[in-house]
Order: structure tokens, then sequence, then C-alpha cells
């Protein structure tokens, strides 16, 4: 069985896009985040790494937000936010010893188990997974079914968009072989704008927003699932098995001041757009803050679950991801979900 190889340059793509992109590239010269980590904590014990896997970017303003507001140095952390390099391992960092935690999907978890890396996700921030089918308003595909024979434009075989568009087309009992997909890139954009496709996967926190900045009317179709819910689970925090026996304690600590800064982020958006201006390279400029604050308004409904619950992992969502991605082909073997993730580092009620 094949599996689709992800790497940090395509599977983190939803952590930067469109203006996002611009103010990452206008700035890439001045800094060199994955090899220097930043010292996000202050001085004191439980030193923690943290892989954030990409360049920095305001959806990482979670972790900003808990280090500029002293929420790790007052559990007693010390904790260092590491972002990756655009060719780094994903896991490679964590594998390594290198990290102790880190920021990445849980379907990226599951192929990590089926590779025989035991990593377990403690709290899943994304608890809608954040990809969709964008269209132009006026477009006739309003549901899964209407993708047959249509032309769909996604980055390529790998990755969030690539399955998110696996399971649109499964909701719609169809198959990839059924559309027409286009590998293209980072291009969603000027493909779209362009008419080379008729709809593109992207994320709907960010390339939804880069149209809607650019004065393009588009709407999104996403994933529903019906009574069932999402097929996919978002992005969480995974840490090692071992990792987790050694140092549950403090792992509990960083889950409950990252979730602080997750609902300060939620309560206090323009406040967390200039409490990032630190981590994110010029964010001070007014058009970049602008756009930063559209992306993060445009996140942080998808980080609670309908009860308004923060960092859960949800049983059945995991159940239905590791025989969906096992279906599709996704995973070098079967793997146990009920060992992928876990509850019981998340704050007591």
């Amino acid at each position: 069985m094949r599996l689709v190889r992800t790497s940090t340059r395509h599977t983190r793509r939803h952590q930067v896009t469109g203006a996002a992109l611009a103010s990452v590239v206008a700035v890439a010269t001045l800094t060199s985040c994955a090899d220097k980590p930043e010292d996000a904590g202050g001085k004191g014990g439980g030193k923690i790494t943290v892989g954030l896997t990409y360049t920095p970017n305001i959806q990482f303003a979670p972790f900003y937000v808990a280090a500029e507001k002293g929420y790790y140095k007052d559990a007693g952390l010390n904790v260092d936010l590491r972002h990756h390099g655009a060719a780094e391992d994903l896991f490679g960092a964590l594998k390594s010893g290198k990290e102790d935690v880190v920021y990445a999907g849980g379907d990226e978890m599951l192929q990590a188990r089926a590779k025989n890396v035991p990593l377990v996700d403690i709290a899943t921030f994304y608890q809608k997974y954040p990809v969709g089918l964008i269209v132009p308003k006026e477009s006739d595909i309003k549901k899964p079914t209407d993708l047959k024979g249509r032309t769909i434009g996604t980055p390529g075989p790998y990755g969030e968009t690539y399955f998110g568009l696996l399971a649109l087309l499964k909701e719609g009992g169809l198959s990839v072989k059924d559309a027409n997909v286009k590998n293209i890139g980072f291009t969603q954009q000027a493909a779209l704008t362009g008419k080379k496709v008729e709809g593109v996967m992207g994320y709907l926190n960010n390339d939804a927003v880069a149209f809607e900045e650019a004065g393009k009317e588009v709407r999104a179709l996403t994933l529903d699932g019906g009574d069932k819910g999402d097929p996919l689970v978002g992005v969480g925090i995974g840490v090692q098995e071992k990792t987790l026996k050694k140092r549950g304690d403090d792992m509990k600590k960083f889950v409950d001041a990252s979730l602080r800064g997750l609902q300060y982020a939620i309560d206090h958006p323009e406040d967390t757009v200039e409490l990032s201006a630190k981590y994110v390279p010029g964010l001070k400029d007014a058009k970049r803050q602008k756009n930063a604050l559209a992306v993060l308004k445009a996140t942080t409904p998808m980080m609670q679950n309908d009860a308004g619950e923060l960092g859960t992992n949800d049983a059945q969502s995991w159940s239905r991801m590791a025989d969906f991605m096992y279906d599709q082909g996704l995973l070098e073997k079967t793997v146990t979900p009920e060992e992928a993730y876990s509850n019981d580092y998340l704050p007591k009620s």
C-alpha cells in the first residue's frame, strides 16, 4: 500500500499564504528561526522545545501569547519556540531529541505511527478541519457529488489539502479517478482566477482570506460528514510516548498554558496581533497587521468544538480518520487510533 509522503514544506502550508507569504518572503533574510530557538518562556525549570512546523506566522499566535503573557513562566516552564525550516522533516527534530513537542496534524501523526514513530496527540487545537474546495461565488459546484468530471486544483498528492479532497470526493460517492485533479503547487489564486481549474483546495483561514483581499468573490465547499462528523482531525500538540512517561506533569502544564494562550487569542484578537509582532517579522506593517487579523479571526472559530471546548480529542473522529486513511492508502499499516491521542493532559474542568 503506497504511503503519500508529506513534508513540512507541503503539509504546513496552511501556516502561510497570500499576504502572509509576501511578509515572510520579504523578511526571509532577516531571520533563521529554524536554527536558533527563541527562548519564549523565560528562565526556569521544565525546559521544553516546541516544534512550530513552518515560518513564523499569526496562526502560531496561541504559543506567542502564552510566552508573552507569562503563562509558561507562571507554570514553571522554560519554553523554546522553534520554527522549522522549509525543507525540514516534520518529525525529524522530535525523533532526534532536538524537540520535545511538535505542532502537527492528527492525520500526520497517524502516518508517523504507521511508520513506528509513537506520537500521541495530547491537545487538538483545530477542532474543525481547516481545508475546503474554494470555487467562484457563481459556480454550480454546490455539493460533493458535483465534483464528478470537474477540474480541481490541489498543491499536490500530499498533505491536508489532498486529504481533504479525498474526503470530499468520498462524501460524494466518488474517488480521485472521477475528477480531473491537477497538481498546481501553491498557485491557487492564479489558477482559479485564470480559469485553469474550476475549484482549488485551500485553507479556509488564509487562502479564502487571500481571495477576499484580492477582490475575488468565492465560497467554499467544506467537509460535512453528516451526523458522523469530519473524517479528519486537525492540528494539535504531538509528543512521543517516552516523553509522556518521563515528563507527564510538564506536558500537562504546557498544554494548560498553551490553551490559555489560545483562549486569549480568541478573546483579544487585536492585542494578539500586536503581541505576535515580536515573533513574526514584518508584522508591525499596517497592511500585514490587517491581513494577520483577518487570518486570526478566520482561524479561531475552527479551534472550538460545538460545546466551546478547547483542545479536546474526540474518540469517534480519531476512529473515523484511522479507517478513512487506511482505506485511502494513506497509511503503511493499520493504526490503533486509541493509542494516538489522549485527553489526560488537558486541564481539568
